[in-house]
């Protein structure tokens, strides 16, 4: 436990046993400097601050510094009524204030306390409640901002975290204020009781139980009350004003001292007119002519100033606008060229009609789907998606947008802005009127309708989708394809760096040892080739950790982390428990196996052109076949022909799954419902 732990503690818990354990006064007298002087240290505090984060524990330490006034004046009260007597520190402030006369030294009292409760305390708490609200109101667009400027490459995702921990730190805080404001009202109200006890009970014992005459015992208990009634009010206002400073005060670069100078004397102007009014009001009215003529007079001055620093900020201005353009030097620089080397992973580009649809001021929330694509992709293949950069490209037509992996043009669409694409799932009950199209992820024959058809299109059966839909599910078809292209070595690192927090030895078995981070990476790229998720990477790593000793082909230990994914791939393929399927002749699966041949880039099938087609055209209407059974195309194959036949399916069939027996789990009822023959 730290030293500064052990001392709240300890003061928090002498707070507390101050309200029941007696004092000696002079003790008490230390006491109440101490709460006159941390009261003043968070007066300054507050003042110096740029921000409200920045004094984030005011909360709490005004719930301890109104507990430890509260103890003081039990401890005072106590005094008072016992002895006739509070120490010097309680008499000095009642003599200075009173000056020998009760009575206004007991308004003065109650004037202060009247300015704290109803001025300082109430506006403290009105605003503490109003920021409090409006912080928890604001934090939903706060928070999508973050996730729309992560999205657009504009911030980091440590810059996001960190962002997103002050958001929660200032609804935090101003809730925890609009609470501890309650407190310095209570306060006051106790202040208020505290007093009217010590002067009502005080009177009475004073002439009751003390021998005093009634004059004697109001004179000296009015001194005892004022005076203890400043030391805690003092203090009290204080606190009331820092309170009221810090849930006022906007996040700023500079301190409340330099704002308040900086802005009050902003305008020249101002300072002038206000300046020769003062005069004109103290030399041409009865009022008195020193303090106005000489406030004016002060005042013209600093306006005079004013505007002569504000014409040599102008001049240096107009010299910095005439000096020579040195922008084209600096573009021969060659270190302002890398930026033009960077090539983002993934690129959205769209012409200027669909840029309502990315701008969150008018109602468009691509970004936020971009956000959710970002982790669908990783719960669905447990891949990393890099920063989707948005782009409108001028060069466009108004509704088309373009997707680009690399640099590179991988798909386009096009949208009908203020309408809805309807998709016919198969079976509808009518037509409805639209503009035909294609719908661009799936190529699904579709329609554009019009926003008020969208109910009756619902109603008879259709599928309909807004825009902002149409462009985010054909995005992330296009990720899901070229996954294997996004998968870097560095978010492989990432990916294994995670997995060593919870299995070190793993990790540390197989790199470097057995296999370099780019092995592992063309291991999971074949994966995510044939869309099998690389979520599960401790499985994965386990597999290539229990065969990397035996092989160093890619290929192979592919087909090992495939096996063991079974229950996995079993899963995805094969929900129902049965299916059918196509397989292979014995034959062909004997002629695959000896035309395996091997060079220095690794194993491929050396096999007659001629006979890639023919196996490819009896592949074809084998899948037709079982197609028209409303089937999934699926083909088992043996294990050591598996990869190679995909690659050859590949050319005829790019989306044709092509599984192996031992990546099929025994409980699967598998029946062959065609066979492809050499």
């Amino acid at each position: 436990m730290r030293f500064s732990d052990v001392i709240v503690a300890l003061i928090v818990v002498t707070i507390i046993l101050l309200i029941i354990i007696p004092v000696p006064l002079g003790v008490l007298d230390f006491f109440l400097a101490l709460n006159i002087s941390l009261s003043l240290t968070i007066l300054m505090l507050s003042m110096f601050v740029r921000e409200p984060l920045e004094f984030s524990v005011f909360p709490s330490i005004l719930l301890i510094t109104t507990l430890f006034r509260l103890a003081l004046n039990i401890r005072t009260t106590m005094s008072i009524l016992s002895t006739a007597d509070a120490g010097e520190v309680i008499a000095s402030f009642g003599s200075f204030v009173i000056g020998g006369n009760a009575i206004v030294g007991f308004i003065i009292f109650v004037i202060i306390v009247i300015i704290q409760f109803l001025v300082i305390t109430k506006g403290s708490e009105r605003v503490s409640e109003v920021a409090a609200r409006f912080t928890l109101d604001a934090m939903p667009g706060k928070q999508m901002a973050i996730d729309a400027d992560l999205n657009s490459g504009l911030i980091t995702e440590s810059d996001a975290k960190v962002r997103r921990v002050k958001i929660q730190r200032e609804a935090d805080f101003y809730g925890a204020m609009d609470g501890a404001s309650k407190f310095v009202k209570g306060d006051a109200i106790a202040g208020i009781l505290i007093t009217m006890i010590n002067i009502i009970a005080g009177f009475l014992l004073g002439a009751l139980t003390m021998g005093l005459t009634f004059p004697e015992s109001i004179e000296r208990f009015t001194l005892l009350t004022v005076g203890d009634g400043l030391v805690s009010q003092l203090p009290a206002l204080m606190i009331s004003v820092a309170t009221g400073i810090v849930v006022t005060r906007a996040a700023s670069d500079s301190n409340l001292g330099t704002d308040v100078v900086n802005q009050l004397f902003a305008q020249s102007r101002v300072q002038l007119i206000v300046g020769i009014v003062l005069i004109l009001i103290g030399a041409f009215t009865p009022l008195p002519d020193f303090p106005f003529l000489t406030i004016g007079a002060a005042i013209l001055f600093t306006g005079y100033l004013k505007t002569k620093s504000n014409k040599k900020e102008a001049e240096a201005l107009d010299v910095d606008e005439i000096e020579p353009d040195t922008s084209k030097d600096d573009m021969r620089r060659p270190e302002n060229i890398m930026p033009l080397l960077q090539v983002d992973p993934i690129e959205l580009e769209f012409g200027y009609g669909i840029i309502p649809l990315a701008d969150p001021n008018q109602g468009g929330d691509l970004f936020d789907r971009l956000v959710m694509i970002r982790r669908q992709i990783a719960l669905e293949l447990g891949l990393i998606v890099p920063i989707i950069r948005l782009r409108d490209n001028i060069q466009l037509d108004s509704n088309q947008y373009l997707i680009k992996i690399k640099g590179n043009d991988m798909a386009k669409g096009n949208i009908v802005f203020d309408h809805y694409l309807a998709m016919s799932p198969g079976s509808v009950e009518g037509e409805i009127e639209g503009i035909d199209t294609v719908e661009p992820a799936f190529g699904l024959p579709a329609k554009w309708i019009k926003s008020d058809m969208r109910e009756k299109a619902e109603l008879l059966g259709y599928t309909v989708v807004d825009p902002s839909s149409v462009i985010s599910t054909h995005l992330t078809e296009v990720i899901k394809k070229y996954s294997y292209e996004l998968l870097s070595r560095e978010d492989v690192k990432q990916l294994i760096d995670n997995v060593k927090e919870t299995n070190p030895s793993l990790v540390d078995e197989l790199v470097p040892g057995l296999m370099t981070m780019g092995d592992i990476q063309k291991v999971l790229s074949n994966l995510l080739v044939e869309g099998v998720s690389i979520r599960n990477l401790v499985s994965i790593l386990e597999a290539l950790a229990d065969h990397a000793r035996s092989t160093r082909d890619i290929n192979i230990l592919t087909e090992y982390v495939r096996q063991k994914l079974s229950r996995q791939l079993t899963k995805n393929y094969f929900p129902f428990g049965q299916a059918k399927v196509v397989t292979l002749e014995q034959s062909l699966e004997n002629m695959l196996m000896e035309a395996i041949d091997q060079n220095d880039n690794g194993t491929y099938l050396a096999i007659d052109p001629l006979k890639t087609q023919s196996i490819l055209a009896s592949l074809a209407e084998a899948v037709r076949n079982l197609m028209q059974m409303g089937e999934l195309p699926i083909v088992v194959t043996a294990p050591i022909v598996r990869i190679y036949f995909k690659r050859m399916s590949a050319q005829a069939i790019p989306d044709l799954i092509v599984l192996s027996y031992n990546e099929i789990e025994s409980e699967i009822d598998i029946q062959s419902a065609g066979m492809v023959s050499i």
